[in-house]
């Protein structure tokens, strides 16, 4: 994988320093490796949108020669590091006052408007809409019999909610509260117990306020 990678850059390298389109041939002469080589990688580099096909000028019959340039930009396939930002964002909010009702307000929006852009299945219970979004969320949810709790077996935030609960797990409630007051019914996320075992978080349900869930049944 290392090697193909870095051929594909050697290829995109030739191109981004040539001061005019090229062509198969003369990338492959530059590279000393073979046309079809240089071919399959122009291929990958076309599909990512960082090459583009240029057609040459015809000289002569027949179809005229493919030329290809580099475009201008940042390689949408570079190594990212979003662990790195999630820490730096975790440190300022944790920084400011009430860090948790700011997290809380904003795993809210999010799941708010995760349940809406979510198919209508009138067949699917609130809890069990929550039970696929927790899924697909990458929580490993398990909801109890009883339909009092959701044990949440894996956390796609796992280092930042260890070294910073306050910050990361008002996110996780308020998301789930947030995709349940879309969806209404006669439940509700009344909170969220991180940890209780090293490898289980639990989200409490309740019923819903009366009024809450007469609400959503005149809206349905």
């Amino acid at each position: 994988m290392t090697a193909v990678g870095g051929r594909r850059r050697d290829v995109l390298a030739v191109l981004r320093e040539a001061d005019a389109p090229m062509s198969i041939a003369a990338i492959a002469e530059q590279l000393d490796v073979h046309a079809n080589t240089v071919r399959f990688h122009l291929d990958a580099l076309l599909e990512s949108e960082q090459v583009r096909r240029v057609t040459g000028t015809q000289t002569r019959p027949g179809r005229p020669a493919q030329l290809f340039a580099a475009v201008a930009g940042m390689d949408p396939g570079g190594p990212r590091d979003y662990r790195l930002l999630a820490e730096a964002l975790a440190e300022s909010v944790a920084s400011g006052s009430a860090p948790g009702s700011q997290t809380s307000a904003a795993g809210r929006a999010m799941g708010a408007r995760l349940a809406s852009a979510r198919p209508v299945d009138p067949d699917r219970s609130p809890v069990g809409k929550l039970v696929d979004l927790l899924d697909e969320l990458g929580f490993a949810p398990e909801s109890n019999a009883a339909g009092t709790e959701i044990a949440l077996r894996h956390c796609p935030f796992l280092e930042l909610a260890q070294s910073r609960p306050e910050v990361i797990c008002p996110v996780h409630l308020g998301l789930m509260q947030g995709a349940m007051e879309v969806w209404g019914g006669a439940v509700s996320v009344d909170g969220l117990r991180p940890f209780v075992q090293p490898d289980r978080c639990v989200a409490q349900l309740r019923p819903a306020p009366r009024e809450r869930a007469g609400a959503s049944a005149d809206a349905r």
